[in-house]
């Protein structure tokens, strides 16, 4: 079920009313009605992938309890590779198989052999790298003997099933959102209005911006070959508001929508094109994946101990996989190495903190400075997300050569030619324009709407704005991207 779609405008305020009004008094009902919806809410794309999820639960659930029963060394690390093999096992089938099998086949025949291996057709289970992470992160805490194994079954399946997130995250640690489940809730009027706020402004990323981006990112991605470089440079200027609106948008939304149920989920952006540097955008965007690789990958790797070639291995170690993590296309790992040789000059001149401050923290607008490291910054994100966008290695190297080319600008014809207004590109500007003053008036906030200081009849007039603009491109919303990963 997606979360801007009609099913989800009836599905959502049904289960708040059960949840608050019915079985208020009973956490354990409480927790066995959000794994009722939440296997609803997922299963509305297809029944027969709940299958992996209960699995999955199932497995990790039993494992906790093992392992919180043993002290053999032996026993421990053979049960916690049993969660990591069949979590894994299932990311490799539905998710690689393919991708290995077709690479295997052209590298042997790119040095003369035949090779044909059979492909897998099988659909890729929506969310299916989030809820593996989120259920591994579990069974690895609980080997570590950072967090107790849980008995409370109903509230295990809520934690690994919560349809909030359940789908693109954040990806949730088991310390943070499991203990949440044991404990009674009380309806806080506070948090869920401001969980309301923090919704109205995710549909506005992903209704208004992101996907209003994607009409022109589509067409230009598209035709790439034939356009200029003004032209493609806009396209991936669009992608990169695209892409943020898209994602983040879905991470208010999810956010939101569980202050709604009195539950806290981790922030996931920090506003991570204010960025003054690549270090300081990674710790703000998509921050569930890039902790979470911090602390299971990147840490027992050596981290940032040992010398310049251990450093430099994890580095790229860590973005190579997360780049493998967002898709099977080599697409995906050029995008992570390139974002790794990006970070590595900060990492050998020990640069790469230092931005851990908001960004003009005590005034109204960036120094000069600070508006130079943004904008750069923001430029190779968006060469960064070429690779992303295309769908092969080749078309993202012609696209960027292309666009480096600075040839005289058709921008008017191209726009007839695709039957595209610029009027309303004209509009989308000036949305993107308030987006970012609205951001950067609230970077200290946790979203854009967060206690907004106007006045109130403007505040209201805001909302109001906002809410029809949404509901007027409501049934033309497409999905969110990272449902594909």
């Amino acid at each position: 079920m997606l979360f801007n779609s009609l099913e989800f405008l009836l599905f959502l305020p049904t289960v708040f009313l059960l949840y608050w009004f019915v079985f208020q008094k009973d956490v354990k009902i409480q927790n066995i009605l959000i794994v009722a919806a939440s296997y609803l809410f997922y299963g509305w794309w297809d029944w027969r992938f709940l299958s992996l999820i209960i699995f999955s639960s199932i497995l990790d659930y039993t494992l906790g309890i093992q392992l919180g029963k043993t002290e053999n060394t032996g026993r421990r690390k053979a049960l916690l590779w049993i969660s990591m093999l069949v979590n894994l096992g299932f990311l490799g089938v539905f998710k690689y198989y393919n991708f290995f099998a077709d690479s295997f086949a052209d590298l042997l025949r790119s040095v003369g052999m035949n090779a044909d291996f059979a492909t897998l057709n099988i659909l890729l289970p929506v969310g299916i790298s989030f809820y593996t992470f989120q259920t591994m992160s579990y069974t690895i805490d609980v080997y570590r003997r950072k967090l107790e194994p849980t008995k409370d079954i109903f509230a295990f399946f809520a934690f690994v099933s919560f349809f909030p997130q359940l789908v693109a995250g954040p990806i949730e640690r088991a310390k943070n959102l499991l203990p949440q489940f044991y404990t009674q809730r009380n309806f806080d009027e506070t948090k869920a209005i401001d969980g309301m706020r923090q919704i109205l402004w995710g549909f506005f990323k992903k209704v208004i911006i992101a996907d209003s981006c994607a009409i022109y990112v589509n067409a230009i991605f598209a035709d790439s070959a034939e356009l200029s470089g003004g032209i493609l440079l806009l396209g991936a200027v669009l992608f990169a508001f695209q892409i943020y609106g898209d994602f983040s948008g879905y991470s208010d939304i999810a956010i939101g929508t569980a202050r709604l149920f009195g539950f806290n989920l981790m922030r996931n952006f920090a506003y991570p094109y204010f960025s003054r540097d690549i270090a300081e955008f990674w710790r703000r965007w998509h921050i569930s994946l890039s902790s979470w690789f911090k602390d299971y990958l990147y840490i027992p790797l050596g981290g940032s101990r040992g010398g310049q070639w251990m450093q430099l291995r994890n580095v790229f170690a860590i973005f190579l996989v997360s780049g493998f993590w967002h898709g099977a296309n080599w697409t995906f790992i050029v995008w992570g190495g390139l974002n790794a040789l990006y970070f590595v000059p900060q990492m050998l001149l020990k640069t790469n903190r230092n931005n851990l401050a908001i960004v003009a923290q005590n005034s109204i607008l960036p120094s000069i400075k600070e508006v130079f490291q943004i904008l750069l910054t923001f430029f190779l994100t968006c060469v960064a997300w070429v690779f992303f966008r295309a769908a092969s290695v080749t078309d993202a190297f012609e696209y960027l050569v292309n666009m480096f080319t600075l040839t005289g600008n058709n921008f008017g014809t191209y726009m007839d030619a695709l039957k595209l207004s610029g009027e309303k590109l004209t509009g989308l500007g000036i949305l993107i324009l308030f987006l970012i003053v609205i951001e950067w008036v609230q970077r200290k906030k946790e979203h854009g709407l967060e206690h907004l200081k106007w006045a109130q009849p403007l505040r209201w007039l805001v909302y109001i704005v906002l809410i029809l603009m949404i509901l007027y491109h409501f049934g033309g919303s497409s999905e969110f991207i990272y449902f594909q990963f």
